[in-house]
């Protein structure tokens, strides 16, 4: 049941983070401003980095709660990011 939890959670992670990505570079490309994204960019391979290796650690006491803990931060950091877009301009 976990392992497909992780697997889901994964992808997830991967396709959202990867939407967000894509629409800073469309923003970038149809308004001009290229280059004025990369630092929203880097900020999300940096939080995907993060989740990923905390999906990893396999030392963890209750790997159930911390799988969620996992999750409620990327909706977290999603939605920041989300609205980080939303105020490029």
């Amino acid at each position: 049941m976990i392992m497909a939890s992780i697997r889901s959670l994964k992808k997830e992670i991967n396709y959202v983070f990867g939407d967000i990505i894509d629409s800073v570079f469309h923003w970038e490309y149809t308004s001009g401003n290229l280059g004025k994204g990369s630092e929203l960019v880097q900020e999300i391979l940096v939080a995907y980095d993060d989740l990923i290796e905390k999906i990893y650690h396999r030392n963890i006491e209750n790997r159930g709660s911390h799988l969620k803990q996992v999750r409620k931060d990327f909706e977290q950091k999603a939605g920041t990011f989300i609205g980080k877009l939303n105020k490029l301009n």
